[in-house]
């Protein structure tokens, strides 16, 4: 009698990226100058680009991000809901507030100290020339204080339409603890969002078993249009970039979750490919906000009356792999146009990278507008920023990934300082494989 072994989820969603990435630069060298130079093409070309790249590669990665963000704003609220009705005291949600903020602030500090750091040490600027054509669009961000003001919607079911995450947050904090304070009618209601809760994550269920797919089909049209030549001209500040997230995410995330909640960075790290391999092909935190979440309560142990709230302000706000993007890549602008930053200098970039990641939640193209805003502050040239725009995308996947292991660490603490953290669910590495399991099943 043979024992059906089916691959876990981590392992389909490596094959779907592999074979993406293999796919997308073999079509890149077909419809390329390299592959001209060998194959005649003429209207093969034209049926490779337009039938698989911006046709079916691009159809299908666009349905599964859609898919993906379609389940954002009913699971934040829902959760949301359902976790802040079941708080027995209303207090608690003032002190996992403070405490999920500082926490974030401090690892945005942190990345971004640490960035500047290795960029000063390795220099990546010295020797690039400085385009002729470099241009971009400075948007301005709106200050710290309207930020604050627009956290209160208007009109939430607008808020909802939109995606302003932040005003989903506050209004559905509001609506849980009217919930909880309504006494008999709120039981009964929150009954009915109990029961919603175990809908949506049926739906995230369905999703993740159709994910290698998806992965498969961004991965496919990614690596058709990425410019090679690009990223060798601007190597040096790519790997600086690259090196500081992997220290970030590896270090600096291990000794935090230690010292602070005494939990093993290993097992953390293993629960954490699943989440992180979603947030690396999709770069977006918000996307994978359902994937992250589940990881958070099911497989590392926080009760999801923490996690419903630490992972979608952490979605919004945790701008940590931004962070070490614009901590290199002010280094890189002034030594590009041969600008001496003092050290005061840096400490404001530190400041102002800080502080902007929460001034700048919810605006879209947000890191590159953070951006903008250092340089602004410390005199450099926003145009330096085109220079860099080329690879970016890819840089842009690695440092999501690092975001929501951030997510998920700020999670642990908070639930552990709260006593809303479960040690056995964390511990036991076989939770993990036993739910992709039960998933794949179902």
């Amino acid at each position: 009698m043979t024992r059906r072994t089916s691959l876990s989820l981590t392992s389909r969603i490596m094959i779907g990226m592999v074979f993406g990435i293999l796919l997308g630069s073999v079509l890149k060298f077909i419809i390329g100058d390299a592959g001209e130079r060998y194959i005649s093409l003429g209207l093969f070309d034209l049926a490779i680009k337009g039938f698989f790249v911006d046709g079916l590669f691009h159809i299908g990665g666009a349905i599964f991000i859609a898919s993906l963000k379609m389940l954002v704003v009913p699971l934040v609220f829902i959760s949301l809901v359902c976790g802040t009705c079941n708080l027995s005291d209303p207090a608690k949600l003032g002190r996992l507030g403070g405490k999920s903020i500082a926490l974030y602030l401090l690892t945005t500090a942190i990345a971004i100290t640490v960035a500047i750091s290795l960029a000063l040490f390795f220099s990546p600027g010295d020797g690039v020339a400085i385009p002729t054509d470099a241009t971009f669009d400075n948007k301005s961000a709106p200050s710290l204080v309207q930020v604050i003001i627009n956290m209160f919607p208007t009109n939430p079911i607008s808020a909802m339409a939109n995606g302003n995450m932040l005003q989903v947050i506050v209004f559905s904090l509001l609506f849980g603890i009217a919930l909880a304070l309504s006494g008999e009618p709120g039981k009964r209601l929150g009954l009915i969002f109990d029961d919603l809760n175990v809908i949506i994550l049926k739906l995230v269920t369905l999703l993740m078993n159709v994910a290698p797919i998806g992965v498969f089909c961004l991965m496919a049209k990614l690596f058709t249009t990425i410019e090679v030549g690009v990223i060798l001209s601007l190597g040096k500040y790519f790997l600086v970039v690259l090196f500081a997230l992997i220290i970030h995410a590896f270090i600096n995330y291990s000794i935090l979750l230690k010292l602070l909640a005494n939990l093993s960075p290993l097992t953390f790290l293993m629960k954490m490919k699943d989440a992180a391999l979603f947030a690396f092909s999709t770069s977006s935190s918000s996307a994978t906000m359902p994937i992250t979440l589940e990881t958070a309560t099911k497989k590392l142990g926080a009760k999801n009356s923490v996690a419903s709230f630490t992972v979608p302000l952490g979605a919004t706000i945790n701008m940590d792999g931004t962070a070490i993007m614009q901590g290199v890549a002010t280094v890189f602008i002034a030594q590009v146009f041969a600008v001496d930053l003092s050290i005061s200098d840096y400490l404001m970039v530190i400041l102002t990278a800080t502080l902007a990641s929460v001034g700048t939640a919810g605006v879209p193209g947000v890191g590159l507008i953070m951006l903008a805003m250092v340089l602004n502050q410390v005199g450099l040239p926003v145009e330096g920023i085109a220079i860099i725009m080329g690879v970016d995308r890819l840089l842009d996947m690695t440092r999501t990934a690092v975001n929501v292991t951030g997510d998920c660490m700020v999670t642990c603490v908070v639930a552990k300082s709260e006593g809303e953290f479960d040690q056995n669910i964390f511990n036991d590495m076989n939770a993990a494989k036993e739910l992709e399991e039960i998933n794949f099943k179902k």
